[in-house]
């Protein structure tokens, strides 16, 4: 991958292009609460070919709601907890929707 092909990539949500130390002063966080909530699973942080954790720009709006529920008294195994069924809550809404609209556009048309 070039320079350029790499500069081009920071516009992706999903390129990791943040250190931890990086991702932790964006967040004003510490770099034992981005590893947390990667141990609790809430976000999964690529690897550097040296090892080093690497954050996409998704993985830390998503790490920033957990501080804010964190900040907020909620423990940090709950608050992931609470991102992930938001999350998964998301996305059935959205697949239902998808199912109600293919439903209404095949439905023969109502006679009034």
């Amino acid at each position: 991958m070039t320079a350029d092909d790499s500069f081009g990539r920071l516009d992706d949500d999903d390129y990791p292009a943040y250190t931890m130390g990086r991702a932790a002063e964006m967040l004003g966080t510490t770099q034992g609460f981005l590893r947390a909530i990667g141990e609790a699973r809430l976000i999964t942080p690529l690897r550097s070919e040296g090892g080093h954790r690497r954050y996409s720009r998704y993985q830390l709006r998503i790490a920033a709601r957990a501080r804010e529920l964190v900040d907020q008294g909620t423990p940090i195994e709950a608050a992931c907890r609470i991102i992930i069924l938001e999350d998964q809550l998301e996305e059935a809404q959205r697949i239902n929707a998808e199912y109600r609209r293919a439903a209404e556009s095949s439905a023969p048309p109502s006679s009034a």
